[in-house]
């Protein structure tokens, strides 16, 4: 963006802050107006920061500001303004922008503010900016607390912030690819030394009454040590190691060999005299694309090179599965700018780390730090720990850190940032960024660990037993790793994560190897996610032994015992109930499965031949549940008793599993659909296993891991490859798993290391690839099939199949496998379920159960059997539900097909028998006996017949038009089919009671509340009765509808009794107590029903008034608003009850005709009758238009409530 583009005003604001001439900058007399001017602008530029390109173009700061900085300092107010304009401008491009862009034209104008960026830190890089700075810093430390004042706390806030600004900004790639040059952070990093800040920051960071700066000083020790190896300039100044020496010399070795490998093949490829003519050849056993042999084209000496891939274009790899970029990059700094920063890391050890650590742990802590600010701190741990072990390793310079809980914050931080990348998709590449600060972290206290163990210092090394012992104690510490590896993600996790899980993994089980061995045993942690069931009320002991009878034969051979038993205990008065309580009102189990349970204690009590128990516990059930006579009657006589006693005995009540069916059902079946899990995680501890915990690593997801990381082989340095080929050989050599490594891919990069011509340079990895190769090559002379199954990754099973042959796994595991199934037992089966299926009242499965005598069989082997053999469609068709115990006698069957031959032909069927049947029962029951008997084929037949009523004189009968669609209403629900309402308490005297109460004097509540002043409430009630419905049939769906008064006439006639009265004779449901202030519209009302509902609530007096022809106003004319009220009332009502009988379907259309006479072309000029709603009710004319039968006087009225809005 050039100047002359830039806005005119800020033009004039740059302008006015002054001019360079020479060295010498000159301010004008509104330098510190037009300042904050800026910092205004820049308050208020768009989203494509165009005020802060627009200064960048001009190089405001370069030619202006930077000059007023160090040749004006002594300008208190202006020193603060441009120090405010500075941080402002130098903000990373980050924050401006909030992430990333991925549009084009916002990611030029984010690239454009990061060059502007870049040229800020270049003008930065001055000793006189930095001195400025410095000396205004120090003048301000001078000061004590007490005479501190806030705007200098301000002021040295904002320059620490400047600083980070600076640092952060990101090096121009294309400029700092050379090692020992000085690169623009390394300027700027000089001129900080020269300026003497970098010991004020030393002094902010020791100094215990500053600590509130800590977390700014450790940002900025961060920023400068960007791009720093901290064990390369631990070793600056001391002269090259022999062991630097020999890595070069075998680096130089490497190249050497490959240089000359790649001369002779070119010396190979052909001769001295060209051919034009190469020659063409057939190379047998290798297939073109047809059936013929492949003719190659080009000489002998490329045949070698030769692979189908040839030619054929890569193919594109979509941004979201390429693999993440590396974002750190390592470059070595100029000689003087390492010296310095050697020394810096050295006093800052010394004098800093310990007590800064602890400050900005203790910020951490208690939350006073910014979001994800706990990142710089574990980057402070892992560079300022590896520079202290790779300089003169001394523990105590950094025992903040060097503890259990320094562990244990590194690792839930790891964690919590694992748990997060796999969540939050979006920025999952930020998270494993973080997850890579928190890795080396927790690499690097390991390795100073490992470090304290060869001290000569006895107590560092006692100090390096108990942290020791404390991480391999606690299971969290071991499992860190495994769970790393499964969840690796190359898409978001760059190679150099991979790189430094790998070292972290060898250096921590190299350690624990060390550690078990010195130890002998070693008792660990051990956490164990315990299933446990939802324990249900035990059945009586003896029905839990199992010591019952269980077939009917023996049921029928225990009854006369238990009948002499009944008859003594009937006889007997004083039997006592007290002790017997069949109802507990404090459970959360449904009334009615407390009941169903009732019935099956009692059925327990008989079989255990407990005859006086089973008694007592039917007449305590009869006192709790008298309704529908289940366990009889109040009158019953004791022979019936008894007979209903022999009835439950001999009935199959659905009861759940015993203990022991339960426990030999969890050791083959994971968990039971019906039952609720718990998970309760069990502690304990147990003797660690070196071998067993390597096992753990021995899978396809880790292994393959490492196998990506070797790949790039030549890349990587001798101790990463290292670290490869002793976790591989670890899982090969010492588990006898080397099968796992038997893949294509990894055979593959095996030949290529082994054709590389400087292959002696990788002697141990050339070593590891010969010994697979061998172990391969025997197994392939025993399994052929060996060579199919180089084409997948294995898991262990399949390595000891493919080892021990297969099959040997099947016999292994043959005595933990469900038992086949015979062809005989499959037909047993099959007749078992065919005739147990359609039994009232009983678990199909656990009738075959009873019946099966064969081989043990659990439930759920017994539904997944049935789903294969196609007898049923799926194992939900199995799951218990509420075991409702509904036992139908001989007489009440009688009863009910004497009701239903006696009423199938009336118009309501199933209403008619719920009316007469004895015994009460619920709806759904009575639908599924009928079905069951064979009376009816559909539940469709049970169905109300409806009529089509059309009222003959809708106005007159206002009334009885409300107390039929009152009955006709109730009779509409009772006709819903109900086949998901088996829950609901049987008892059919609810309805009669509602429908009754329902009828109760409508007419003369209606002319009560019309006498007493209620016309407008009664006509705003109907408009809202009218939205519901027009609601409910627009968005197909149904809720509770408030209505909520807004005039105070709607608010009085809401907390009237007899108005109230109404409410709930119409179905409106009252307020919930505590909970609720309106009375609601209820849910289950259709719109059918709430527009019979607004229809009849038209009373006749009112309609009684209403003239042939109503007479047009003069529009001059002044009338009365009594008069304005009567007529517009007139016309909505006439309008409104047209509408509704219509859709509804009550009206003839001579009544449409009757009704929708009368001109509507003139109307008052304000309405005074329509409430608050009056745009809905507006929108509801619209709506209603098509509908009715008499347009062009429906287009009239909506023509005048029009031109009543707009006056």
């Amino acid at each position: 963006m050039d100047l002359h583009m830039m806005n005119c005003e800020l033009l004039a604001t740059c302008s006015a802050l002054g001019y360079l001439e020479g060295d010498t900058y000159h301010k004008e007399p509104d330098c510190l107006e037009s300042v904050k001017d800026l910092i205004r602008y820049l308050r208020h530029e768009d989203e494509t920061r165009d005020v802060r390109q627009q200064l960048g173009a001009a190089q405001i700061l370069q030619s202006d500001l930077l000059p007023i900085l160090t040749q004006h300092h002594q300008d208190k107010p202006l020193f603060d303004a441009v120090i405010r304009l500075m941080v402002n401008l130098t903000q990373p491009a980050l924050l401006c922008f909030g992430n990333l862009p991925k549009e084009p034209s916002f990611r030029h104008h984010f690239l454009q503010v990061l060059t502007y960026l870049q040229a800020y830190k270049e003008a930065f890089a001055s000793e006189k900016a930095f001195g400025v700075l410095s000396e205004t810093l120090y003048e301000l430390l001078q000061l004590g607390w007490e005479e501190r004042q806030e705007e200098d706390n301000l002021l040295i806030e904002r320059i620490l912030l400047l600083v980070r600004n600076i640092l952060h900004v990101p090096a121009d790639l294309d400029q700092e690819k050379i090692d020992d040059d000085a690169s623009a952070h390394d300027q700027l990093l000089w001129a900080i030394h020269l300026s003497g800040l970098d010991d004020l920051l030393l002094f902010l960071a020791s100094s215990s009454a500053e600590q509130q700066w800590s977390l700014h000083v450790l940002e900025i020790v961060s920023l400068m040590f960007r791009d720093q190896n901290p064990e390369q300039l631990a070793g600056v100044g001391q002269g090259r190691l022999a062991q630097e020496r020999s890595a070069d010399f075998a680096e130089l070795e490497v190249l050497r060999q490959r240089e000359m490998a790649e001369k002779k093949t070119r010396a190979l490829q052909r001769g001295n005299r060209h051919s034009r003519f190469g020659g063409s050849y057939i190379v047998q056993g290798l297939k073109s694309i047809g059936e013929r042999d492949l003719i190659f084209h080009k000489g002998l000496h490329n045949l070698r090179n030769y692979s189908s891939d040839l030619g054929k274009q890569p193919k594109k790899v979509p941004k979201r599965r390429q693999a993440a970029r590396e974002l750190s990059i390592q470059r070595r700094s100029a000689l003087n700018v390492r010296l310095f920063l050697r020394d810096f890391c050295s006093e800052f050890l010394e004098n800093c780390y310990n007590r800064l650590m602890g400050s900005v742990k203790d910020h951490l802590l208690r939350e006073k730090a910014q979001q994800h600010d706990e990142t710089y701190y574990m980057w402070a741990l892992a560079f300022f720990m590896a520079f202290n072990r790779a300089a003169s390793f001394r523990p105590g310079l950094v025992s903040e850190t060097l503890s259990v809980r320094t562990f244990h914050f590194i690792e839930q931080n790891l964690t919590n940032y694992y748990e997060m990348m796999l969540t939050d998709r979006k920025e999952a590449a930020s998270w494993a960024r973080r997850m890579h600060l928190a890795l080396k972290a927790y690499q690097e206290l390991l390795a100073t660990v490992n470090e304290m163990d060869i001290s000569p210092d006895e107590a560092v090394r006692e100090s390096s037993r108990i942290i020791k012992n404390n991480i391999f104690y606690v299971m969290e510490y071991r499992e860190l790793f495994l769970a790393l590896f499964r969840k690796f993600d190359e898409r978001c996790q760059p190679r150099s994560f991979l790189r430094d899980l790998v070292e972290t993994t060898h250096l921590f089980l190299k350690m624990l190897e060390r550690f078990c061995r010195s130890r002998g045993n070693l008792v660990v942690q051990n956490k164990q996610k315990k299933r446990r069931k939802k324990k249900k009320k035990v059945l009586d002991q003896a029905i839990v032994s199992g010591n019952v009878p269980s077939s009917p034969e023996e049921v029928e051979a225990v009854w006369p015992a238990l009948a002499e038993q009944l008859q003594c205990c009937a006889q007997n008065s004083e039997l006592s109930m007290d002790s017997v309580v069949p109802f507990d009102a404090a459970s959360e189990v449904p009334v009615e499965e407390q009941r169903a349970e009732a019935m099956v204690r009692i059925q327990d009590c008989l079989l255990a031949g407990q005859a006086p128990q089973a008694l007592t516990l039917l007449r305590s059930a009869r006192e709790v549940w008298p309704e529908g006579d289940v366990f009889g009657s109040q009158d019953i006589s004791p022979e019936e008793e008894i007979q209903l006693l022999k009835q439950i005995l001999s009935a199959p009540l659905p009861r759940q599993q015993g203990p022991e069916e339960r426990g030999a059902e969890e050791e083959e079946e994971e968990e039971e659909e019906e039952e609720e899990e718990l998970q309760v995680v069990q502690v304990s501890e147990k003797e660690f296993n070196f071998l067993d915990y390597l096992k753990r690593f021995a899978c396809s997801t880790v292994v393959r891991a490492y196998v990506l990381l070797l790949r790039s082989y030549q890349q990587n340095s001798a101790h990463t490859n290292h670290c490869i080929v002793k976790m591989l050989h670890r899982l090969a050599h010492d588990l006898k798993m080397e099968a796992l490594l038997f893949q294509l891919s990894v055979f593959c990069l095996f030949n290529r290391l082994l054709s590389d011509p400087a292959a002696g340079a990788y002697k141990e990895l050339v070593t590891f690839a010969k010994y697979i190769l061998g172990k391969f090559f025997a197994l392939a002379a025993v399994n052929q099939k060996a060579f199919v199954e180089l084409l997948f990754w294995k898991n262990t099973a399949v390595v000891r199949e493919m080892t021990e042959g297969y099959g040997s796994l099947d016999d292994r595991s043959s005595s933990r496998r469900a038992p086949t199934w015979s062809p005989k037992e499959e037909a047993h089966l099959r007749e078992l379920y065919l005739a147990n299926k359609d039994v009232e009242g009983q678990d199909v499965v656990e009738a075959i159960l009873a019946h099966l005598n064969t081989v043990p069989r659990t439930r759920k082997q017994i539904i997944h059997h049935l789903v294969q053999m196609g007898l049923a469609d799926s194992v939900k068709d199995f799951q218990r539900k509420g075991t409702h115990i509904v036992l139908w006698t001989g007489d009440q069957e009688l009863e009910l097909q004497r009701l239903f031959e006696e009423f199938r032909d009336s118009d309501d069927v199933l209403g008619h028998i719920m009316k007469n049947i004895t015994a009460k029962r619920s709806r759904a029951r009575i639908v599924d006996k009928l079905l069951a008997l064979g009376l009816v084929a559909e539940r469709r037949e049970l169905y109300k017949k409806r009529r089509k009523k059309l009222a003959s004189s809708i106005l007159p009968n206002g009334a009885e038009s409300l107390k039929d669609f009152c009955q006709e209403d109730l009779e509409e629900e009772e006709n819903l089919p109900e086949e998901d309402s088996e829950e609901e308490e049987e008892g059919g005297s609810e309805a009669e009671q509602v429908q009754g109460s329902l009828v109760l004097s409508n007419e003369n509540l209606g002319q009560s509340l019309h006498q007493e002043g209620f016309s407008i409430p009664l006509l705003w009630l109907q408009n809202c009765l009218i939205r519901a419905a027009d609601d409910r049939e627009e968005d197909g769906c149904s809720q509770a509808v408030p209505l909520v008064p807004l005039t105070e006439e709607n608010e009085e006639a809401m907390e009237n009794e007899q108005f109230q009265q109404l409410l709930r004779k119409l179905g409106v449901r009252p307020p919930a107590s505590g909970q609720e202030t309106f009375w609601r519209i209820p849910a289950k009302l259709s719109p059918t029903q709430l527009r019979r509902v607004a229809a009849s609530l038209s009373q006749p007096e009112e309609e009684q008034k209403l003239q042939p022809e109503l007479q047009p106003k003069v529009p001059g004319e002044q009338g009365s608003d009594e008069e304005h009220c009567k007529e517009h009332r007139a016309q909505a009502l006439r309008a409104l009850v047209l509408a509704h009988t219509k859709k509804a379907g009550l009206a003839s259309p001579e009544e449409e005709d009757a009704i929708g006479k009368g001109p509507l072309k003139a109307a008052p000029k304000k309405r005074q009758l329509l409430d608050s709603d009056e745009e809905q009710e507006e929108d509801e004319g619209r709506n209603r238009a098509p509908e009715l039968g008499a347009p062009g006087i429906q287009k009239k009225k909506r023509y005048q409530i029009e031109d009543d809005e707009d006056d």
